[in-house]
């Protein structure tokens, strides 16, 4: 029975939707680099629009002029929002994080060690 195609097909659905590939990490990065710049080129292009209320929308933040220049193709982030952001999510940070648990597994291995000698 399950050699025939129509057999196969049986098979298969009642092993259910085959799960999506997860992308790796290079992916994920580069899908939220496009994503991120499309949606920005959206936005610039909606406060562009002769639809769009500026002095409504100016009257909300907190700073106009950094809104005018991200409207006019500014970046929409700082050089001290981008190195902030590096150490905190950074490869530095990996690297910190990295060394702070290697710490924590080895003052959990001593913690044992103390605890079986105290035993004995």
């Amino acid at each position: 029975n399950w050699c025939c195609p129509r057999g196969r097909r049986v098979q298969s659905y009642k092993l259910g939707p085959t799960p999506p590939r997860l992308l790796t990490e290079e992916e994920f990065r580069l899908q939220g680099e496009v994503e991120t710049r499309k949606a920005l080129a959206e936005l610039r292009s909606s406060c562009q629009s002769p639809e769009f209320s500026a002095w409504t929308t100016v009257s909300r933040i907190q700073s106009p002029k950094r809104f005018a220049d991200f409207v006019g193709g500014a970046s929409h982030v700082t050089p001290s929002e981008v190195s902030a952001h590096e150490q905190e999510f950074g490869l530095g940070r990996f690297y910190i994080d990295k060394q702070l648990f290697e710490e924590d597994d080895d003052d959990d291995e001593e913690d044992a060690i103390s605890r079986e000698v105290a035993i004995e």
